[in-house]
């Protein structure tokens, strides 16, 4: 390896609040593009006339390329000034943005310009975590990043209010919009200074990604359209991108990783969480729509409480795995959600607000689960795999995310989910979504009784960091 971290003052900024607050300007608009669509996708299925199996390719379009992207701009940080490949990322994120408006009666090609967003936002998402850790102190950076995950939840909760509105009184299409918001950002990412450092000229790893990301779509596909052919041709994909991995040089994803059982489990636990939780995201919207008849502004309404209590409990959450350890954290999220899930189950032809009280409980479960499970992957993780770990469990997120899109929007159009099991649900037309909930359930205790089997040690040997 031919890099080295630059010290704080070896062209750090340090405590300078006019970059860290351009660092949290740009992560801000950037993940706010990842929540703001999901309550126009009832209306746009209108307008296109397509079932949610195909409508859903709005979300997942836009996951996969963030997800994958970020691992490649992280790397490619090493070997090229953050400046400039900063200002790359916001003239993709803003470009595409004025295609979409340009291209919005294609639903086609819209799907392709939020494919090619979810790349520019992935590059400003990396890059604002890679800046904060080269340009600022050791102290305030500690301070910046707990600001990062407060301004995360923030933008998590202010994309259903404002993609409501701009829908309901609108048009979906000016959401594309939302990127110009950054356009100052491009004078303030030219005034960063250059770092004094010899850079990783070690290439990314292009064809790995290209494989991965070939793997997840037609694992897609798959599942959305019915076709087994699109998964026969996706696994010889899946098996290059691991031969790919085991002989790349600078591989894009590390194969010791997966000779680490216990991270390999967490990863599939985490799998099925972010799946469960990106599947809720997804059908709260539709079902808002198709039973009750809400408009764009009033789902957002519904859904902004429960986006708040992710800000509230994830610092709760946070606190409470520094005092007294992962498992009573990850238990507490896991029952909370699991009710959530059941709940949602029972009202799913009832009163929006019960709905709405129970997405709030089910974002506080999460918080608590994905702040315990973070945790406890970095204990499983050796120091010098640390950053190479994490960086695979967020894109483990962004595939699980995509993949459970796309299998619940799948089974929302099968008719096999249309039989009532739930006696209090009376309208035929909830029958679909009150039976996924259960199924959502049925996977959620799954991953818990796992994470309790695994974990199940009181002092926790299993968890001892590898040297």
């Amino acid at each position: 390896m031919n890099s080295h971290a630059a010290e704080p003052g070896a062209g750090s900024i340090s405590h300078s609040a006019k970059f860290s607050a351009m660092i949290v300007y740009v992560l801000f608009f950037t993940v706010l593009s990842e929540s703001v669509f999901n309550v126009s996708i009832p209306q746009m299925a209108k307008q296109f006339q397509l079932p949610p199996s195909e409508i859903s390719w709005m979300i997942t379009a836009f996951i996969v390329t963030f997800g994958i992207g970020q691992t490649l701009f992280a790397q490619g940080s090493d070997r090229y000034a953050i400046g400039p490949f900063m200002m790359f990322g916001l003239l993709i994120y803003m470009i595409s943005g004025l295609t979409g408006i340009l291209l919005q009666h294609s639903f086609a090609l819209i799907i392709v310009v939020r494919a090619i967003q979810g790349v520019g936002a992935s590059a400003l998402k990396a890059l604002t975590l890679v800046a904060a850790a080269r340009y600022f102190s050791t102290e305030y950076r500690a301070k910046l990043f707990g600001i990062f995950i407060s301004v995360e939840a923030l933008a998590v909760a202010a994309g259903p209010i404002l993609g409501g509105y701009v829908t309901s009184t609108l048009h979906w299409s000016l959401l594309f919009l939302i990127p110009l918001s950054l356009l100052p950002a491009l004078f303030l990412c030219s005034k960063l200074p250059k770092m004094s450092q010899v850079r990783n000229r070690v290439k990314a790893d292009l064809l790995g990604a290209g494989l991965l990301t070939i793997s997840i779509a037609l694992l897609m596909l798959s599942l959305t359209e019915w076709q087994w052919h699109y998964l026969w041709i996706g696994l010889p994909a899946a098996g290059a991108f691991i031969i790919r991995m085991k002989r790349a040089e600078n591989p894009f994803v590390e194969p010791d990783l997966f000779r680490n059982i216990p991270y390999v489990v967490l990863l599939g636990i985490s799998f099925i969480l972010f799946g469960i939780m990106m599947s809720v995201i997804f059908l709260i919207p539709m079902m808002l729509s198709a039973l009750h008849q809400s408009p764009a502004d009033r789902i957002g309404i519904v859904i902004f409480p429960g986006a708040v209590c992710s800000v509230f409990f994830g610092v709760i959450a946070g606190r409470t795995t520094a005092r007294r350890g992962h498992r009573p954290v990850f238990y507490s999220g896991f029952l909370l959600s699991g009710a959530a899930l059941i709940t949602f189950s029972f009202i799913s032809d009832q009163s929006i607000e019960y709905i709405g009280g129970s997405l709030a409980l089910f974002n506080a479960g999460i918080a608590f689960v994905q702040t315990a499970l973070t945790e406890t992957i970095t204990r499983t993780l050796p120091a010098a795999q640390v950053g190479a770990g994490m960086g695979f469990y967020g894109l483990t997120g962004g595939a699980a995310g995509a993949v459970g899109t796309a299998a619940v929007s799948s089974l929302l159009h099968a008719g096999a989910l249309s039989a009532p099991i739930i006696p209090i649900v009376q309208e035929a037309s909830a029958f679909p979504y009150s039976n996924l909930f259960l199924i959502l359930f049925a996977l959620l205790f799954s991953a818990g009784i796992t994470y309790s089997v695994i974990f199940r040690t009181r002092k926790g040997t299993i968890l001892k960091r590898p040297n």
